[in-house]
């Protein structure tokens, strides 16, 4: 006999500094929402910096991933009711996992990705660092699903996928976030057993997580959907939604959600 089917929330923010995110009502929020794991991104803060705060999160467990590389820069985080069943800070790549990207939790019915992509828009270099990254991520998480391995992929992607998840693609085909090559990644990686969830659900235009905020872009909701839940298709039948959450203030991102059942 299966056991009881069991309903998981979990939602994912670019909170663009754990310790402003702070300031501005995040437990209020996290109280409210109350997600069975919600993985955070761009932290920029190490566990020991922010104990104080943390004394504020009750009854969940908690992990950090920082970089190593400078301080106050990049981070991930993943809140959790259930402890998970194991975790890793990484992908086995030092170059990447050193600036503190990637947080890989194993819970019961799914390994669970919670990755802040680089961003490419510095340089050239940068731009190659961002693609090497996502090839090697790819390779990653085929080789988990080849050891049958349900998994979700959530975070900042830093790439908008196609001209409906941004707001002017035309003006930003040389940009770095919607460039040819960028684009052409998330083809095959969603071609390579992935599901963008969201357009499970939600197939409207003008559906955005970040907004460019030196220019007030976020008023005139002229945007970018470069946060995501992507899962491997075999989780399709227990996904029972994945929303937006552009109400949400507090950072440059708004939190993106993933509504699932586990047996």
């Amino acid at each position: 006999m299966g056991g009881a089917v069991k309903k998981v929330r979990i939602l994912s923010w670019n909170v663009n500094g754990f310790r402003a995110v702070y300031k501005k009502g995040f437990m209020d929020w996290m109280h409210k929402e109350k997600p069975d794991i919600l993985c955070l991104q761009e932290t920029k803060a190490e566990e020991g910096q922010i104990q104080k705060e943390l004394q504020d999160v009750e009854g969940y467990h908690w992990v950090f991933c920082s970089s190593q590389k400078k301080k106050g820069y990049s981070g991930v985080a993943i809140f959790s009711k259930e402890k998970p069943l194991e975790v890793a800070k990484g992908f086995g790549h030092d170059s990447f996992d050193s600036e503190g990207r990637t947080l890989v939790a194993t819970f019961p019915g799914f390994t669970l990705c919670n990755v802040y992509f680089p961003n490419g828009k510095s340089g050239p270099e940068r731009l190659q660092y961002k693609m090497d990254f996502y090839k090697h991520f790819q390779a990653y998480t085929s080789k988990l699903r080849k050891s049958g391995k349900s998994v979700i992929v959530c975070g900042d992607v830093n790439t908008a996928h196609k001209e409906i998840d941004l707001a002017r693609p035309k003006e930003n085909s040389t940009v770095s976030g919607f460039l040819p090559e960028e684009r052409a990644w998330m083809d095959g990686f969603l071609a390579g057993g992935f599901i963008d969830t969201l357009r499970l659900f939600n197939q409207k235009p003008a559906q955005y997580s970040w907004w460019d905020m030196k220019s007030g872009a976020r008023a005139r909701n002229v945007g970018w959907r470069i946060d995501y839940f992507l899962a491997s298709e075999d989780l399709k039948p227990k996904i029972k939604d994945a929303y937006i959450m552009p109400e949400v203030l507090g950072s440059d991102h708004c939190p993106v959600g993933l509504d699932l059942v586990t047996d």
